[in-house]
């Protein structure tokens, strides 16, 4: 089975909580991009009054709120309320570097220059810190013999920019890493992908490749050709899917397992083929259980 590495870069003020799933609409967008916060009315009446906390350009006649060329700056909740609705938004913004399994990545810190800023590296999917940088102390370290040693001989450090370095990527890279610069914090994803095909109409399982959920782990699953949540479980909770994104295409056809994660697809079709994503998060621990890439083909 081929596999092939893409890095996911989340810039946000905080990671989103997979929680927030159920409790909020999140758009993921990509930077550059234009988003239209909808208040959900059709026109607003003469004693309307709605309140957008935070910025930018309203629609006069629905209240709704658009945000263009979207930047890190924008990331962050957004909440609309008037006298019949209370709406919230979490914005997120994903970038996509690609890469192969093999080759090296390289995780982008966004500045120009170091100062006196203490940078510090950690694998998120195991909470580990695996590098940092005291300016002050002009102290530069990477910590390449956690975990087993898996990063061992494979992380350098920029020195002027602080940008982090993954080298012969592996599938035990994969996963979520965190930058922390002055205690201000970004996050990244880092999935390799295995490739699978279907033939259209066929069923296809995604597999979680987990026997049981257990309680405090809360599962999402994204379509990330268009950055798009379509299932999501919260142990004991809820369970949900998210079938009338993307224009409907994936409607009445999305079956999530609640007990173990996997997601069947029914009655696939060419549109389905893409890159799904799942990941987990419990407590401070977020992993990236599986990342496919799906090729649906005709008859």
């Amino acid at each position: 089975m081929r596999k092939m590495a893409i890095t996911l870069v989340l810039f946000c003020l905080c990671f989103w909580r997979l929680d927030d799933v159920f409790g909020q609409e999140i758009k993921l967008m990509k930077p550059g991009d234009s988003v239209t916060l909808n208040s959900g009315l059709t026109e607003m009446k003469d004693d309307d009054e709605i309140q957008w906390r935070d910025r930018l350009k309203l629609d006069n006649q629905t209240g709704s709120l658009t945000i263009t060329d979207i930047t890190t700056e924008h990331v962050g909740l957004y909440v609309m309320e008037s006298k019949s609705v209370r709406k919230s938004f979490f914005l997120t913004i994903i970038d996509e570097i690609s890469t192969k399994e093999g080759d090296s990545v390289t995780i982008n810190s966004g500045l120009t220059e170091i100062m006196d800023d203490k940078i510090q590296w950690r694998f998120r999917s195991e909470n580990t810190l695996i590098a940092e940088i005291n300016k002050q102390t002009n102290r530069f370290t990477v910590y390449d013999d956690v975990l087993d040693g898996r990063f061992r001989d494979r992380l350098k450090l920029n020195k002027q920019i602080g940008s982090l370095t993954i080298t012969n990527t592996t599938t035990q890279h994969a996963g979520a890493y965190e930058l922390d610069i002055n205690n201000v914090r970004k996050r990244f994803l880092l999935p390799v992908y295995d490739e699978i095909s279907v033939k259209e109409g066929d069923s296809l399982t995604l597999n979680s490749g987990r026997t049981e959920i257990t309680k405090g782990e809360m599962f999402v699953w994204l379509y990330m050709n268009e950055i798009t949540f379509i299932a999501g479980i919260k142990a004991w909770v809820d369970n949900t899917v998210y079938d009338d994104v993307l224009d409907g295409r994936f409607r009445d056809r999305l079956k999530l397992n609640k007990q173990i994660g996997s997601l069947t697809i029914t009655n696939t079709t060419t549109e389905d083929t893409g890159r799904y994503v799942l990941l987990i998060e419990r407590g401070p621990i977020i992993r990236l259980l599986k990342a496919l890439s799906v090729s649906v083909y005709a008859e």
